[in-house]
């Protein structure tokens, strides 16, 4: 038996393809030094020309195949619809002077000796592959979408990319891959989480489907899911406890372009580490997965950082797309004053001078658009730009004083939002994202990643106090003694252990350090308004001896799309997960979710008493008893 430590290197990559198939090679492995080989392949049929010529395409590229002129199976290819799966037997061919450049495969041809069609496709398809179509018809008939060029190329860069991760993770650093339930129980604070209906003998009950694994990450550190290595951290030698998992994670809150109902996140912690100890392994982590075909993209590390308060002064936003090059800028002087309106306090006029910008129409209907996406958010403040193509952009002052002012030229756009401090800080922010896709810049390839760091440990949510990122993250050691303070404008001082990392504008992931002290715990809890009862689990746990730990969760769906982009941080996640749903929810191919059939209706009714409520009250299903016919 012929094993693969045996085979020289070309072998294995056979090996990977063709071995324990009936094939000799792929569609496009083919080239000038197969030439009068005897071979064998199967494909769909993508092209055919004047009953002789035709290309076979599989998973690897395409390949032309020539029916020699007084053939009988030119009838049988002229009447073989599109896609259909084919086996082709016959002898490499040099094309000689017919050769092909825009083919892989195009010096050479297969000269057909024998076409046999495995399974024969029907002649009305609602697509072809890699052919525009309009997403419904797409999502619908996603296993033809399948074969699409785009998506071979985006699945096939996700396999690597998982690949390699678990390569430095396991092989590298010495993580432990552990899987942690998909059933469980609410979590506090964060999304809204889908609930499944317990079965007998648990009446009455439900799980959660779990929007993170993040408490059972915490609870393997209590474990000691012990596979310790040797790490250098500041010239010194540190043990440490390590898993990861990649995870399925579930939240009912719709679909949109960069997240799914469900989605896939790459999940990592670490005992006795600290912020700098994790966010160091996550950089090595990315620039060691980095897929190699991509490396022209790859950012450059180490990863600059900025603080949340610097962001958000700088950029108006948390996750700034670093390629953009304006910033906000405070309007010293009083000429935006006559926007100014009596009763607002805390007033402020700021402006981004968008330099090079130009000559890039932006219609009314864009700005009504953008005017629309703001107000939509408590956040939105007035705002108007000012395109040098405007022969007039405020009445009160001409725009020779603003040019002036700004020290602005043709090339130039000028943003300027007034309103309340805050608000036009996260204006602006949207504005020159906005701004930077209408012109082109957010969708040029080349990656540029960074840290945003300290931010605040609370945050403020219609009204009520809220954990900026989870119940879970620890303070900064400096700000412990404030968890107890009673005034919440202190608590929103407190500076937390938590680090987003930002690439082209997309948080591609956060982590923070947890808290390891049952008590302290308890008290975030109950300051958020918490109920400790549903936590008890995870409190009595830190209360046996937790380690100082903390982590990290990498957005593996919207990591993926914008590396199958080049960088492209507006692609859509569905772009690269096989079998996307909707922003509804809703999976087209399948028609899920479906409405249940009687007898399921009757098993919940029967089993699950408090199911009748909640079924209808969240999703207008109405169980119906033997009692209600």
């Amino acid at each position: 038996m012929i094993t693969a430590k045996h085979l020289s290197a070309g072998c294995r990559r056979l090996l990977s393809t063709s071995s324990y198939t009936v094939r000799s090679h792929t569609c496009g492995e083919l080239n000038a030094s197969n030439k009068d080989e005897k071979v064998s392949v199967m494909g769909w049929l993508s092209h055919k020309r004047m009953d002789r010529f035709f290309v076979l395409r599989d998973a690897y590229g395409s390949v032309q195949a020539t029916i020699p002129e007084n053939s009988e199976l030119k009838r049988l290819l002229k009447d073989l619809p599109y896609e259909s799966i084919v086996r082709v037997d016959g002898v490499v061919v040099d094309r000689g002077e017919n050769r092909n450049k825009a083919m892989k495969t195009g010096d050479i041809e297969i000269g057909v000796k024998k076409l046999t069609v495995l399974n024969k496709a029907v002649s009305n398809l609602p697509l072809l592959p890699g052919v525009n179509a309009n997403e419904r018809t797409r999502l619908k008939y996603r296993y033809i979408d399948l074969r699409s060029d785009k998506l071979q190329r985006s699945l096939r860069i996700r396999s690597e990319f998982v690949h390699n991760l678990r390569k430095f993770l396991v092989e590298k650093s010495g993580f432990v891959d552990v899987e942690t339930p998909t059933l469980f129980r609410r979590t506090p604070g964060g999304a809204t989480e889908f609930v499944v209906p317990a079965p007998s003998p648990n009446h009455g009950m439900a799980y959660s489907l779990p929007q993170s694994p993040q408490q059972f990450k915490q609870l393997l550190m209590v474990g000691a899911i012990d596979r310790y290595f040797q790490v250098f951290l500041n010239g010194e030698t540190e043990k440490k406890t390590l898993i990861f998992q990649i995870a399925r994670c579930y939240r009912d809150e719709g679909s949109k372009g960069d997240r799914q109902p469900e989605f896939t996140q790459v999940d990592v912690e670490m005992s006795f580490t600290t912020q700098e100890g994790v966010m160091q392994l996550i950089e090595d982590m990315v620039i060691s997965a980095w897929p190699e075909s991509l490396n022209h993209i790859k950012p450059k590390s180490p990863f600059p950082r900025i603080s949340y308060s610097g962001a958000m002064a700088k950029y108006g936003i948390d996750k700034p797309d670093m390629r953009i090059p304006w910033e906000i800028e405070d309007v010293k002087s009083g000429i935006f004053n006559f926007l100014k309106k009596n009763d607002c306090e805390n007033w402020r006029a700021r402006v981004i001078v968008c330099r090079g910008t130009g000559k890039t129409s932006i219609s009314n209907s864009i700005k009504n658009e953008w005017k629309r996406l703001i107000q939509m958010n408590e956040n939105g403040r007035n705002f108007a730009i000012c395109h040098p193509s405007q022969k007039s952009w405020f009445k009160s002052v001409e725009n020779q004083k603003i040019v002036d002012e700004f020290v602005l030229t043709e090339d130039d756009v000028l943003i300027v939002c007034w309103g309340h401090s805050d608000g036009v800080y996260w204006t602006l922010g949207q504005l020159r994202n906005y701004v930077a896709e209408v012109c082109g810049l957010r969708s040029e390839g080349g990656v540029t990643a960074h840290w945003v760091v300290d931010f605040p440990l609370f945050s403020f949510e219609e009204g009520q106090l809220v954990s900026t990122h989870h119940p879970f993250t620890a303070p900064v050691e400096k700000d412990k003694e404030m968890l107890f303070e009673s005034d919440n404008q202190k608590l929103l001082q407190i500076t937390g252990q938590h680090y987003d990392l930002v690439m082209n504008g997309v948080e591609m992931g956060g982590g923070s350090v947890r808290i390891e002290n049952s008590e302290i715990q308890r008290h975030v809890l109950k300051v958020l308004g918490e109920p400790t009862e549903e936590m008890e689990h995870l409190l009595n746990a830190l209360s046996y001896g937790a380690p100082p730990h903390g982590g990290f969760a990498l957005g593996l769906d919207r990591f993926v799309a914008m590396l199958a982009s080049d960088g492209n941080p507006l692609t859509p996640v569905r772009d690269v997960i096989a079998f996307p749903k909707t922003k509804n929810g809703k999976d087209l191919m399948s028609d899920a979710p479906t409405t249940l059939s009687q007898k399921q209706l009757q098993r919940l009714v029967q089993r699950n008493f408090h199911a009748h409520f909640y079924l209808n009250f969240r999703y207008g299903i109405t169980l119906r008893s033997d009692a209600d016919s």
